[in-house]
């Protein structure tokens, strides 16, 4: 493990960005300081022909050049004060000459009354302006001005220059200035982008390019491959991952997924942050299996990541099964009741009291085979048939007196799930059964539950009424919108899996607390489940 990281880093993707940003910015700090460096040479050549400018003017315009140039000797009074002029102005050359272009000063004596080499025309026509010219000190910038009379007459000229080489002088001295600032320049872009490397890295995990494509490639396949949903909330309850199964069981469309679109009760188990495992949440259509576990990375939390497996299926065919399983105990609980009379009728007639014994064997073989003789006749679906016989036994177990009213009729073709029937009725009468085990009857004293399942109008009406306490309509709402079960099997979902499959038949269910507790709930029949 230890190489392979080794491995990745010699090529991350921090490594290379920072090679790549030290080269980008490096022949940015170097392309910029060359233009600077032209900038400065250029600002410089500016300056010297406004101070060469400059000079020639002032020097045109002293009353003492144009007395100088009418005396018989202009040289004699005129190198002297040009040498002052260039020593204290720092320019290289300083030349008045005649209009016929004969030098009276110049930083060279031996080229006095040598004629001067450059341009003069403009001068002459009485124009002051500037050139670059190769001279006798080398190529120069250079300033002509006309010195003239009262009369406007051209009476000398007067040339001052800076040669290039004093320019490049100066040039060289800001080098210095210009290599420190280089030098820092690429210290802070060199740190900048060190300390953005290493964040980089922090956040890639030292990856390569092509190891990071591959995670992003293996993590979008495994996504959309999972059977199981899944859902990851950060640390501020906001969606950050969703995948495929996710969004059908939940049933999400659009691409960004809130916590507040999410069912009630999974919403609360996200803001809880709770850890569970094996949880029933109920959806508008479906039973979910839901576990959720915090995420931590090297010890800091990410947040919490949510498990959904749909449970829909198999909570009908546990609801089958249950029925199936209540019909085994009521054989098995007729069984142990009917060896018990079998022992009494045995007894009696062993005491030669035979015709006792047949009152008794006929009378309680005909209490038992009439209530399966109407279900028979009257139920045509034979898993809610075997679901009320076995009901009754259970209820009378556990001291409940379950009755089936003589209204009870329902036709093999409803065109209902069998399953569904299963929860619906069975469902209805565990949650009465409970309602009433512990309260009395005004009449009797005793706990009873009346059930009638019967088709009317085109609907199946299923009508159970117990002795219990009652469920006013608030109270009813709230339990059929109880979303969230930590018991085993569907215990603690029995309403709110009434309400879901009354939902998606379209159909109603009420609660009446009268004289009696009553909860009914009506289905259409011929309607397609949503």
């Amino acid at each position: 493990m230890a190489e392979r990281r080794r491995g990745q880093g010699r090529g991350s993707l921090a490594r290379q960005l920072f090679v790549l940003q030290l080269v980008v910015l490096a022949v940015v700090v170097l392309a910029g300081a060359g233009l600077a460096l032209l900038d400065a040479r250029r600002d410089g050549q500016d300056s010297a022909r406004d101070q060469v400018l400059g000079i020639a003017e002032s020097l045109a315009a002293a009353p003492s050049t144009r007395t100088a140039l009418a005396a018989s000797d202009p040289a004699a009074q005129l190198q002297p004060v040009a040498e002052a002029v260039r020593r204290t102005s720092g320019v290289d050359f300083v030349v008045v000459m005649a209009p016929h272009r004969t030098r009276y000063s110049h930083p060279n004596p031996d080229l006095l009354g040598l004629p001067f080499e450059g341009t003069i025309t403009p001068a002459l026509a009485g124009q002051v302006f500037t050139e670059e010219y190769p001279g006798t000190l080398g190529p120069s910038i250079r300033a002509v001005t006309p010195v003239q009379n009262a009369d406007g007459a051209v009476v000398g000229l007067v040339a001052v220059g800076i040669t290039q080489e004093a320019l490049g002088r100066q040039l060289v001295g800001q080098l210095p200035v210009f290599a420190v600032v280089v030098a820092v320049a690429l210290a802070v872009a060199t740190a900048g982008s060190l300390l953005l490397s290493r964040r980089l890295r922090r956040q890639t995990l030292g990856l390569r390019p092509d190891e990071l494509r591959h995670t992003y490639v293996h993590h979008e396949a495994v996504l959309h491959a999972v059977g199981e949903g899944l859902v990851v909330v950060d640390p501020d309850h906001r969606v950050s991952l969703v995948n495929d199964e996710a969004r059908r069981l939940l049933d999400l469309h659009e691409p960004d997924v809130r916590v507040d679109e999410m069912p009630d009760s999974l919403r609360e188990l996200v803001r809880s942050g709770a850890e569970v495992t094996d949880e029933l949440h109920l959806t508008g259509a479906r039973v979910l299996l839901v576990s959720q576990v915090p995420a931590t990375w090297e010890g800091r939390p990410l947040g919490t990541v949510l498990t959904l497996r749909d449970h829909t299926e198999l909570q009908g065919v546990l609801g089958e099964l249950d029925s199936v399983r209540g019909f085994a105990e009521s054989l098995r609980s007729q069984a142990h009741e009917s060896a018990n009379r079998l022992h009494t009728v045995i007894t009696m007639v062993e005491l030669g009291r035979t015709d006792e014994a047949v009152a008794f064997a006929t009378a309680e073989l005909e209490l038992s085979q009439h209530l399966v003789d109407r279900l028979v006749a009257a139920v045509g679906e034979p898993a809610l048939a075997a679901l009320l016989l076995g009901k009754v036994s259970q209820a009378a177990e556990r001291g409940v007196a379950l009755t089936v009213s003589e209204d009870t009729a329902v036709a093999a073709d409803t065109g209902l799930d069998p399953r569904e029937l299963v929860t619906l009725v069975g469902n209805l009468l565990d949650n009465a059964c409970d309602a009433a085990v512990g309260a009395t009857s005004a009449v009797d004293g005793e706990p009873w539950v009346e059930v009638s399942v019967r088709t009317e109008d085109g609907a199946l009406v299923v009508t159970v009424a117990d002795s219990g306490p009652g469920m006013s309509a608030a109270a009813l709402t709230v339990a059929t919108e109880r979303g969230r079960s930590t018991k085993s099997g569907h215990a603690g979902l029995g309403l709110a899996l009434v309400a879901q499959l009354v939902a998606r038949h379209h159909g109603s269910v009420r609660a009446e607390n009268s004289e009696v507790s009553v909860v009914t709930a009506v289905l259409p029949l011929g309607v397609r489940s949503r």
